[in-house]
């Protein structure tokens, strides 16, 4: 290992990370060109496809015996007549069944399962039944409040419908080819497209929760039907200017205006209408509607060469990921609001950390790297997928995690009011459902997150098992990358083509790793020169058979906050690769907060084949205070007596999967 070369490259990665540029030729490698083989994530994908979709839909109807009621299909069938009742649910309950659709499109995708496919179109149909002859389509409206329709976008969610719809109909027909979906959301994009826009008679508006906005230049990419676009870059332009469409909305209700000016939940800053977007520097408000903001602020960034909007993305960006981002990729610390609070306010135990809001950093983080090719938003995306989202959801795929604490006590969660949001255990259903369906269309769609390409060649994002196969010069090529990521760094890829060709082949160095080697065919590269914000890019004629290995070094490291983030002071946490670590009262004893770890004790790490179906593990020796030396007072100017102690630290993501108990991320150093 270069260590001299490896900090040099370091340099490099930082005299570059806060520029920011548009690169409109780089595009991500569709899903269909991308096969996922056996190990770490093919068993996540495949947990989707054979337990979380069968397992969701049968929620969806109702089917799941000791979960929340979805009542989602329920709904269309009432809005039809089929059924008899009321709507049941939150006003957006049509998302989850949007959801649902759009993990189907993306499984479906080069993985033909007639009996899914024939399910999905059941479901498309019934969609279309409901939809209204102007093309507009909701059932929280359709069933009893016609007249309600396009009055108050601030909190009833219509066009938040509207826009996981559009996503999941551009995933289906990619999947399958069959427009009828497509056909569906093209009406509804129209009727919406009749109702908000600057001509004359229009609604100047935009949503309260925003997602249509990064929708529609989804439907523009499938369609090449500029007019969306010029929709969602309304939506986006239109926001946060004066007079504010909130307050006008509110008066023609009769109502008051909605928001104060003296804070709290309900003011502009909930949903990031306090400011015209490019006005925009602090990340604020509820943390989801953020990320699904600043998405499509970047994806109109690229689509049209706003270098306004791309430095606003870059501002914001440093502004989350330096000040308001957990060690395990969650956003969004307050329960009030489920929204960013402040810089540095990271409290470990009553954090809120939504699983959505890391899955909207990951939607955001991948837009960033496809307008502006950096290391640094992968290794955000990699931070959040492998922590703050991975343990949103039990290992067998039916139980989920809505808040997604570093610091759990059980009876606290129980007993007081302040911690109600923080649950101890994994639920199988929310009465807010929104988390679940998203894990799913994420992890079904992870294929579409490791590769781009542009006219220089191929980066790597992310290391699992798996072929892609692309274009270059006319000639195809792929690639076959072999790993036991994230358990260990070491990376193999070998190149299929016919004859020779030559292209750059970008490998993702991870800000996390400080010693690492390359070598083709054997040879050791010295890559120093190679380095360019974060990727090796290797430029040569590249023959048949050629393989690449790419060594990350992975030892146990302490991580240690910045000192302004108070609630982590005095404390490290543990970390091996992209994967952060937690200590579990089921391996470590009760009261896990006495527990502290001498700064020159050993951390080792072991794969037990074992633990959980196989995962690495972490032991040491740390201390704790020897409970015979206690006695019953609750306080006491004697000093009791520290004992050591064998301790275990287990992947964060995989907690709460052995029963209920006590989790600590930041462990006291001494």
């Amino acid at each position: 290992m270069n260590d001299k070369g490896n900090d040099k490259v370091k340099n490099i990665y930082k005299e570059s990370e806060d520029k920011v540029s548009i690169e409109k030729d780089l595009v991500p490698v569709g899903l269909e060109n991308v096969e996922i083989q056996p190990g770490f994530w093919f068993d996540r994908i495949q947990l989707v496809r054979d337990k979380i979709i069968p397992y969701q839909w049968s929620v969806l109807n109702d089917h799941v015996a000791r979960t929340e009621q979805s009542g989602a299909i329920r709904n269309f069938r009432i809005a039809l007549g089929e059924e008899t009742g009321q709507f049941y649910g939150r006003p957006f309950q049509d998302s989850d069944v949007a959801k649902w659709l759009e993990a189907v499109g993306y499984t479906l995708t080069g993985n033909p399962m007639p009996e899914l496919e024939k399910l999905a179109d059941q479901v498309i149909d019934l969609i279309g039944r409901v939809q209204e002859p102007d093309g507009y389509l909701d059932t929280y409206f359709t069933i009893d409040r016609r007249d309600q329709r396009w009055t108050n976008v601030r909190d009833m969610h219509e066009l938040y419908c509207a826009g996981h719809l559009i996503e999941a109909a551009v995933a289906y027909y990619q999947a399958t080819g069959k427009r009828k979906i497509l056909d569906i959301v093209c009406r509804l994009a129209d009727h919406i497209g009749s109702v908000f826009g600057p001509e004359p008679g229009k609604k100047k508006g935009y949503p309260g929760h925003e997602e249509i906005e990064l929708a529609l230049v989804k439907l523009y990419h499938t369609t090449g039907e500029k007019r969306y676009l010029d929709l969602g870059k309304f939506f986006i332009d239109e926001r946060g200017k004066l007079p504010r469409f909130f307050d006008g909305e509110a008066e023609a209700l009769g109502e008051p205006k909605p928001y104060g000016p003296t804070g709290g939940k309900y003011t502009y800053e909930y949903n990031q209408s306090h400011k015209p977007v490019r006005e925009q520097d602090v990340a604020v408000g509820h943390a989801v509607r953020a990320t699904y903001l600043y998405s499509a602020m970047a994806d109109l960034a690229r689509e049209t060469g706003d270098m306004s909007l791309a430095e606003t993305c870059q501002k914001l960006w440093k502004n989350v990921t330096g000040k308001q981002m957990y060690l395990t990729g969650s956003i969004g610390s307050s329960a009030f609001g489920e929204a960013f609070s402040f810089d540095y306010d990271l409290p470990n135990d009553t954090t809120y950390g939504e699983t959505c809001a890391a899955i909207g950093l990951v939607f955001w983080a991948q837009r960033m790297q496809q307008m502006d090719l950096n290391g640094k938003y992968g290794d955000a995306m990699e931070r959040a997928l492998y922590n703050g989202i991975l343990s949103g959801i039990s290992l067998d795929g039916t139980k989920y995690f809505y808040v997604n604490p570093l610091e759990v006590w059980p009876e606290s969660c129980e007993k007081r009011n302040d911690k109600s949001r923080v649950a101890p255990n994994r639920q199988g259903w929310f009465v807010c459902a929104c988390c679940p369906p998203n894990i799913a269309r994420l992890f079904a769609s992870f294929r579409g997150y490791m590769y781009s390409r542009n006219s220089e060649g191929i980066f790597i994002h992310h290391y699992a098992n798996s072929s892609v196969n692309f274009d270059i010069s006319g000639q195809g090529v792929a690639l076959h990358q072999n790993t036991n990521y994230p358990w260990d760094g070491n990376v193999e890829v070998g190149v299929s083509l016919e004859t020779p060709v030559e292209f750059t082949l970008g490998l993702r160095i991870p800000g996390w790793c400080r010693n690492y080697e390359l070598k083709i065919n054997g040879s050791a590269i010295d890559i120093r020169n190679m380095i360019r914000r974060g990727y090796a890019r290797i430029r040569r004629t590249w023959t048949p058979g050629d393989k690449i290995t790419l060594d990350l070094a992975m030892p146990v490291e302490r991580i240690r906050a910045n000192p302004a983030l108070r609630a982590d002071a005095g404390k490290v946490a543990i970390q091996r690769g992209p994967l952060v670590y937690c200590l579990e009262e089921i391996d470590n004893g009760p009261i896990l907060a006495d527990i502290s770890l001498p700064k020159d004790a050993l951390l080792k790490a072991r794969f037990d084949g074992d633990f959980l179906g196989g995962m690495v593990t972490i032991t040491g020796e740390g201390s704790r205070t020897d409970e015979s030396s206690v006695g019953p007072e609750l306080y006491t100017t004697s000093e009791y007596v520290r004992k050591t102690r064998d301790i275990t630290a287990v992947p964060y993501f995989a907690w709460n999967n052995r029963g209920p108990g006590e989790m600590l991320v930041w462990i006291r150093e001494t």
